[in-house]
């Protein structure tokens, strides 16, 4: 019976959230742009003309005819190359917010509800990568572990991406273990890791969940920011990276004095449009866990 109580009230909290999400027209928008683009990268060898990483032409050749962007310096195409790069940059930026929900979700959980020591250790690692500048630390990170490697970068993101969340997630942790039906859990005798994971953490769910998104927001970010300065995987197709090659070309100019807008404005304009479309979300998500928000509209 407790199960499948448990389980009623989950699909009617389910229900309710995609009734509000359904009539926040920002956040539907947001999730139509999202969806777009995962479509693109789940399909991109289907979609793709050719084969993005193979020398199919001439370098430099203009948009138009079979080449929808034209080629880069390479003879590539850039459109297939915006295609595939879609798998790359939402990969990261999907990877890195899960790797960042666990460790600050963990080290958040664990220091509010344990306390003491363990909380004064584990929060001031938070500070320490809080105060640290992120850019820099990145860079580090890649120059130590050997840069231009896909995962070193996922590495490199989540390492400084951990922080803020932990310490949102301790703040939470620490209003409810002092709830009512938390206490009753530790009177029945219920050890600390069942609490922490039948009680805390699904209680900190949707409020973890608005902060993925946007943790996923800023790693994209910063992977086009890193790969533009060359500290990307230059055997990966990325939007990032493709700005950095667009830059190393000649940048708008080009090397023949050609504007090179094909080869800039796509994938600026690509990330633009995944980050606008998550922050949409984020929002309309952020209304779902937060009903004041809804009453201000």
């Amino acid at each position: 019976m407790a199960l499948k109580r448990r389980l009623t009230d989950w699909r009617n909290r389910l229900v309710s959230s995609a009734f509000i999400f359904r009539h926040n027209r920002a956040g539907v928008i947001g999730l139509v742009i999202v969806l777009f683009f995962i479509s693109m990268a789940i399909f991109a060898p289907f979609i793709a003309p050719f084969n993005p990483y193979e020398r199919i032409d001439r370098s430099l050749l203009p948009p138009g005819g079979v080449y929808l962007l034209g080629t880069n310096d390479m003879g590539q195409d850039i459109f297939s190359e915006l295609i595939w790069g879609a798998r790359v940059s939402l990969s990261i930026g999907f990877t890195v917010a899960l790797v960042v929900m666990f460790i600050g979700t963990t080290v958040g959980v664990v220091a509010g509800y344990t306390g003491g020591l363990v909380d004064e250790v584990l929060m001031r690692f938070a500070d320490i990568i809080l105060v640290l500048p992120s850019i820099p630390l990145m860079i580090l990170i890649a120059a130590i572990m050997g840069r231009h490697n896909f995962y070193v970068m996922i590495l490199a993101l989540s390492v400084v991406g951990w922080g803020g969340l932990a310490r949102m997630v301790r703040a939470v942790t620490l209003s409810l273990k002092e709830r009512t039906f938390v206490e009753a859990a530790r009177a029945l005798g219920a050890s600390g890791g069942h609490i922490m994971a039948k009680h805390i953490l699904p209680n900190t769910a949707p409020l973890i969940l608005s902060s993925v998104i946007y943790q996923a927001v800023g790693a994209m970010m910063a992977e086009a920011g890193l790969a533009f300065l060359g500290l990307g995987d230059p055997t990966a197709k990325s939007w990032g990276m493709m700005l950095h090659y667009a830059q190393t070309a000649g940048g708008w100019w080009g090397a023949n004095g050609n504007p090179m807008w094909n080869w800039i404005i796509p994938p600026g304009l690509c990330i633009a449009l995944v980050v606008l479309g998550l922050m949409l979300v984020g929002q309309a998500v952020e209304e779902i866990v937060n009903p004041r928000l809804r009453r201000r509209r």
